[in-house]
């Protein structure tokens, strides 16, 4: 049985029932919760305002948000911008959340002789180590990120900004 953690219970189903009875209740409002999170309305406020600078600039882009987990929340593929960017902003996004930094930043340090070379290797092959993802913050705390990818690094980190600046 899988308990209400997550993890694997080998006991009765009356012990389960003791277990998830003596769990606390809830994590919390859901407005307490919503101040720790990226909700869906945050995500898209973020992607108009990145699709908005992306119109700006003139080059269509595929924007990306992550939640505190780093799981994707909404993702926008602008008409004209690169299918092959698709995955790259996902894990622009994801990257900034992993290590709450911008990719422009560890990318800086990624580099031969730096002290994160070979850290684009690491999660599977989902690091990111150029332009284009930025961590979102509330209250100073990292709870997701953007991810942005179709254009230059520095096009990707501009409209990043903007949806950063959003949130």
């Amino acid at each position: 049985m899988i308990a209400a953690d997550g993890w694997m219970y080998t006991g009765s189903v009356r012990q389960l029932a003791a277990l998830v009875v003596s769990l606390p209740a809830g994590r919390g409002s859901v407005t307490e919760r919503k101040k720790t999170m990226v909700t869906l309305a945050d995500a898209r406020r973020v992607i108009a305002a990145a699709e908005k600078k992306a119109a700006e600039i003139g080059q269509p882009m595929n924007i990306a948000v992550a939640d505190g987990g780093g799981n994707i929340v909404a993702h926008v593929r602008m008409d004209g911008a690169w299918i092959g960017s698709i995955d790259i902003s996902q894990k622009k996004a994801y990257t900034s959340r992993a290590f709450d930094i911008a990719t422009k930043d560890l990318a800086t340090h990624s580099q031969s002789g730096g002290q994160f070379f070979g850290i684009h290797a690491s999660n599977d092959g989902k690091i990111m180590i150029f332009a284009g993802g930025i961590p979102l913050k509330k209250d100073g705390k990292v709870v997701g990120a953007i991810g942005v990818s179709g254009g230059s690094g520095d096009q990707d980190h501009a409209v990043a900004e903007a949806g950063a600046a959003a949130f």
